[in-house]
């Protein structure tokens, strides 16, 4: 056990950390078979290792650090960054990752890791030692940018409804980064059902100036009776938006 104490600090880590533990990579390869054999540690995909503790044998890194470990300039985004800043609404199995790289989709410890390509490169934060996420406005505009593709239109409202605050200038800035129409009208009428949110009337401004002449559906998940035509941001939208959430219907 002369290096588990230096594996566990880690969390999780790849054969190269481990070589310059050991001082080669032959016995590198060497020690994590072994320590494997033992439930010292467990092979989570190509490349990346993970620690177990010696009581629970479970792993010591998180479902976040784990993603951000996957390669280099990966971060937790999406419906993962939603969940790891405390408004996800619903229990989910499945990690979003980001990074420049693409990996393809594995499982570990009963969790789907799945890529993202990367919009824009701003927005993304480091709280903690090994954490590397999407703040929460960046949050919110992948997950109405890639609606159909990742938590969907329910769970993104009740997350919505749950956040206490958004800053307008991070918003602003992201969606200037984007630069899609699209997306200044789905974030205008989103973010417009949430007057908790106190964003000023300059910043829906903003997004009605820049939304473009086309009409767009805000999700096409939604049947055609479900949905009616907002004319302000030129979006077909739900009926009743918000009629799964306690406050009643709007």
């Amino acid at each position: 056990m002369q290096h588990y104490a230096a594996l566990l600090k880690l969390h999780c880590f790849t054969r190269a950390e481990v070589a310059a533990l050991t001082g080669s990579a032959v016995s590198a390869k060497t020690l994590l078979t072994e320590y494997r054999r033992r439930g010292y540690v467990d092979h989570v995909r190509r490349g990346l290792w993970v620690a177990l503790g010696l009581d629970d044998h479970e792993p010591v890194a998180s479902r976040y650090e784990l993603a951000t470990a996957i390669n280099q300039g990966a971060y937790v985004s999406h419906n993962s960054a939603f969940a790891y800043h405390g408004y996800a609404n619903q229990v989910t199995y499945e990690v979003s990752v980001t990074s420049a790289t693409e990996f393809k989709p594995f499982e570990y410890g009963g969790l789907d890791y799945r890529w993202f390509a990367p919009r824009i490169s701003a927005g993304v934060a480091s709280p903690m030692p090994g954490v590397r996420v999407t703040d929460l406005e960046r949050t919110v505009l992948d997950l109405a940018n890639d609606i159909d593709k990742v938590g969907g239109l329910e769970e993104l409202l009740s997350g919505l409804d749950a956040v206490p605050y958004l800053d307008p200038g991070r918003l602003s800035q992201y969606l200037g980064l984007y630069g899609k129409q699209v997306l200044y009208q789905k974030a205008g009428y989103l973010l417009g059902l949430f007057p908790i949110l106190r964003l000023p009337e300059s910043f829906f401004a903003e997004c009605e100036a820049r939304k473009g002449k086309s009409v767009r559906y805000l999700s096409a998940d939604l049947r055609p009776s479900e949905q009616v035509y907002d004319k302000r941001w030129q979006l077909y939208v739900p009926r009743r938006p918000l009629s799964f959430l306690s406050q009643g219907v709007i």
